[in-house]
């Protein structure tokens, strides 16, 4: 359940040689922002709390096609616009849709920051939604959905969800259907933008060489027409977590098969979701990782084997993906098995926990080189937990994870009776 905020106000803190500053506006859009003073350029994006789980069957596919319908043109830039708006000052403008999410994003020079919030607001309150461009870009995105198809390692990945999600609306892709986009109209994307696209849902966050005040300023002058949400906003909760064991194959006229196998896991709220960050990174994250040294490195089977974890809002799921040849199916598939039976029966290694804590804290702080990434992070933790998790006590909690803490999530997630496993096969 989703409330508006009927509060305005400011919080500060230290942010990782850093400032974190968070402002509320009055219609309940929430601002955050990460000062970098040594660096010349600015990442600023406006998240918005909808993704394909937010829709029906015969909608589906509506988030992602709207983000792309705002850069065909709107009341006040053409198409070429768009285009120029942020390239001519060397810029970058871009979006993406998740699950769950939407971002409208871009990346200049500290002295353009004005100009990126009031290109992204207006492709976000103002587009045309022309009947021309709407035509064309369903041609475009039926060409994205086609290339999708074609590319077994990335539409795996749907078929997978959609086994563990066969009646939820997290089953559905995010690129849609083909015959929804060629159902969808200009008044389809005016309700999916009146619907969602409210301060209740809206999160924006800047990082980089900014100073907070300006940023809240030119939130509450772009995004001014935007007025507080009285009512409160549902979104159908994830079911619950026993998943049917099965099997789906397919066929395609392909050379290598690919197999996805996995389960329901944990959300970003869930005590347990370091231990399992450690657990997955151990088995499927890097070279180092026992599935890549085993399946790739000892038997040669694959060339691209890993495991991930998906954490949702209030759900989350845990997966393998391998790519081998058909003739070999059978014994990846029990080599994934016997690597988690050992997760399970036989505790890790002090010096196999305490390394793979320090790849994931490096990895984190890595991301710290990029304004991006810690734009991506400020905007999704605050959009997720509605406040700010700093780097110091995540790195705290990923070292407060212990060999049995990983032994007893690899006990809960790897029940082989709520795992679904999907194959492509070649024909």
């Amino acid at each position: 359940m989703l409330k508006t905020s009927h509060m305005s106000g400011s919080t500060y803190g230290q942010l990782e040689k850093g400032i974190y500053k968070k402002t509320v506006l009055e219609n309940g859009i929430r601002v955050v922002t990460e000062t970098i003073p040594y660096v010349h350029s600015v990442s600023i994006g406006v998240w918005a709390y909808v993704g394909s789980r937010d829709e029906t069957e015969n909608r589906n596919g509506i988030s992602h096609f709207l983000e792309h319908m705002v850069f065909k043109g709107t009341k006040n830039r053409s198409v070429k616009d768009i285009a120029q708006s942020l390239e001519s000052v060397g810029g970058y403008l871009n979006a993406f849709t998740t699950k769950e999410q939407t971002c409208f994003y871009a990346r200049v020079l500290d002295e353009h920051v004005g100009k990126a919030v009031d290109v992204i607001a207006d492709l976000m309150l103002n587009a045309s939604f022309r009947k021309e461009e709407l035509e064309k870009e369903k041609l475009v995105v039926l060409e994205e959905l086609k290339n999708s198809e074609d590319d077994p390692d990335d539409i795996i990945h749907d078929y997978f969800e959609k086994t563990l999600f066969p009646t939820h609306s997290l089953g559905y892709p995010v690129i849609g259907t083909e015959a929804n986009l060629l159902r969808f109209q200009r008044e389809d994307l005016q309700s999916h933008v009146a619907s969602h696209y409210v301060p209740a849902r809206i999160v924006i966050a800047a990082a980089g060489n900014v100073d907070h005040a300006d940023v809240v300023h030119l939130a509450g002058k772009c995004f001014k027409r935007l007025h507080m949400e009285n009512s409160t906003m549902s979104r159908e909760p994830a079911p619950n977590r026993t998943v049917k064991p099965s099997v789906t194959e397919y066929q395609r006229p392909i050379n290598q098969a690919h197999i996805c196998l996995g389960t329901v896991a944990y959300s970003m709220k869930h005590k347990d979701r370091y231990p399992l960050l450690v657990l997955n990174a151990l088995l499927g994250e890097g070279m180092s990782s026992r599935l890549y040294q085993t399946i790739r490195e000892k038997y040669g089977f694959a060339y691209s084997v890993y495991s991930f974890v998906n954490m949702l809002s209030d759900t989350g799921v845990f997966g393998i993906y391998v790519g081998t040849d058909k003739k070999n199916i059978s014994n990846s598939l029990e080599i994934i098995n016997r690597e988690l039976s050992k997760l399970k029966t036989k505790h890790i290694s002090h010096a196999e926990l305490d390394r793979t804590k320090t790849q994931i804290k490096g990895t984190m702080m890595l991301g710290l080189e990029s304004m991006s990434s810690r734009m991506m992070r400020l905007g999704s933790t605050e959009l997720f937990l509605e406040t700010y998790v700093s780097l110091d006590s995540i790195l705290k909690k990923v070292d407060a994870v212990t060999v049995e803490g990983v032994n007893q999530v690899a006990n809960d997630i790897f029940r082989e009776k709520e795992f679904s496993t999907v194959i492509i096969r070649p024909s």
